[in-house]
């Protein structure tokens, strides 16, 4: 696997992130994530956002961090906050996730931010799997879906 940082607008970055809204209408029958979001928030030294891609060159999974300080939405001063974790389906199984995950926490150290928060759902066990043995616990609510009983936030120290 090849970690490379693009733009959050990249022509590849689009194609996955439709793929994961069109997972997200499955598991959860309401269109995708509405979480705002601007390409803006993903440029260092405020964020980042990766795509994985395979020896050929095709575009495998996806993450990225953007800068959150305190804020109405629940966000703690030194917060780097996770945003659109996905593998396409062919390539589950294999650690790509838990390679992204560790490629992001270390980028949001190095650009000084405290703590990782996530937000994820109930109808996605695989995640919260992955989070909770990455060193992630519980925490308060925060962001676009804080109100929602399907969801659930994480952080980690970083």
């Amino acid at each position: 696997m090849i970690l490379r940082p693009v733009p959050f607008d990249h022509p590849d970055a689009v194609k996955l992130n439709d793929e994961v809204q069109a997972e997200y209408h499955v598991r959860y029958g309401d269109g995708g994530d509405a979480t705002p979001l601007d390409p803006a928030e993903f440029r260092p030294p405020h964020g980042v956002y990766l795509i994985a891609y395979d020896e050929d060159g095709t575009p495998v999974a996806t993450g990225g961090w953007r800068s959150q300080d305190r804020n109405e939405e629940g966000n703690e001063d030194g917060d780097a906050e996770l945003k659109r974790m996905f593998v396409i389906a062919q390539m589950r199984g294999r650690g790509l996730a838990r390679r992204m995950l560790a490629a992001l926490e270390e980028d949001a150290r190095a650009a000084g931010r405290r703590r990782m928060v996530l937000e994820t759902g109930d109808q996605q066990p695989e995640a919260i799997a992955l989070y909770t043995s990455s060193g992630y616990e519980p925490c308060v609510k925060f962001g676009y879906y804080r109100e929602y009983e399907s969801s659930m936030c994480f952080a980690k120290k970083l």
